[in-house]
């Protein structure tokens, strides 16, 4: 029965050093320039790719005359 507790707790012990090794490496990861940089490019190419079609939605295709705007006294 010892043996059995013993290999558990071998087990328990890597899978520990494991989630916090991983917790600890994707956390420099994220926090690094090169994924700042890449998720900054992902999101200008999304904006890109959409702002053309969004601009030609959003104009008007006929505008009024200005406002008069009254003189200073």
């Amino acid at each position: 029965m010892q043996k059995i507790f013993n290999i558990l707790s071998a087990i328990s012990f890597l899978l520990t050093v494991g989630i916090c090794g991983t917790g600890f490496f994707g956390y420099k990861y994220v926090t690094s320039e090169q994924f700042k940089n890449k998720m900054i490019n992902q999101v200008m190419n999304g904006v890109t790719k959409a702002l053309p079609t969004q601009i030609d939605k959003q104009l008007p295709s006929m505008t009024q005359e200005s406002i008069p705007i009254p003189p200073k006294k």
